[in-house]
């Protein structure tokens, strides 16, 4: 929650000023990124877990190489492999369980996916 106020609150800033500095732009990134994660289709709930998972993504800024206008492909991929290769990983997140062994697959998962994607 607090990413995206301030994303919103910089987002509203950069409208007026034209220089932004690196963190500045870096902030606005990661947040135009989370914006698109949160988005869904109507009538096509996604799960509790792969929320967890896409969410993780973007929070711990594991999307960073990732365009905006990707970041639903890469989603679909990444979610997709999970369910293929790691749906273990999966029902543990469903169940509430988030450790270092499930946080290590989720980012050596999104760093193999995402480097498909790099701008």
């Amino acid at each position: 929650k607090i990413d995206q106020a301030q994303y919103r609150e910089l987002e509203a800033f950069a409208k007026f000023g034209s220089d932004l500095d690196a963190s500045t732009k870096a902030v606005l990134d990661k947040g135009a990124k989370n914006v698109e994660i949160l988005k869904q289709k109507q009538f096509s709930p996604v799960p509790v877990e792969e929320q967890i998972a896409i969410i993780y993504c973007g929070t711990k800024g594991l999307l960073r190489d990732v365009p905006v206008k990707k970041v639903k492909d890469f989603e679909q991929d990444f979610l997709e492999y999970l369910r293929n290769k790691h749906a273990d990983i999966l029902k543990q997140l469903r169940s509430g369980i988030i450790d270092d062994t499930i946080t290590n697959v989720l980012e050596n998962v999104a760093k193999e996916i995402s480097a498909r994607f790099k701008a």
